[in-house]
């Protein structure tokens, strides 16, 4: 049976509650939601800035994915939680921009939108995945 492993990294911001930044079982890594944080200071970044909070969201994920073994490529599915509806067309061109840079494969991750009040009110977008490592 293959044992369950917790994946953190200072790359990314630590979990502000009693949960992984990610866990491996197998080949199967999962990341936990992730928000416009900054991995140091643990401050949220960019208020009001969906586009530059997408990106920041999608490099604390990235970090984790590589802390587990394997790269952004790696990545099948991500799940985008949004406050408004229409911060959508910002955050998909960010998300666009961002995935399509990390992904040299080509073959783009499956993705779900879903438009939800998140816990911190600063907190525009908020970014969870699964990666499988080979």
């Amino acid at each position: 049976m293959t044992s369950k492993t917790r994946i953190t990294t200072d790359a990314a911001p630590a979990p502000a509650h009693t949960f992984s930044q990610g866990v491996r079982k197998g080949p199967f890594v999962q990341v936990s939601g992730q928000g416009p944080v900054d991995a140091v200071t643990n401050e949220y970044l960019y208020p009001g800035d969906v586009a530059a909070q997408t990106t920041r969201t999608l490099e604390n994920v990235k970090a984790i994915v590589e802390a587990s073994g394997a790269t952004f490529d790696d990545v099948v599915m991500l799940r985008v939680y949004l406050t408004k509806r229409e911060d959508f067309p910002i955050m998909n061109e960010a998300y666009g921009a961002f995935v399509e840079a990390n992904t040299p494969s080509g073959v783009l991750p499956s993705r779900t939108t879903v438009f939800t009040g998140l816990p911190r009110e600063e907190m525009l977008v908020e970014i969870d995945g699964i990666a499988i490592v080979e």
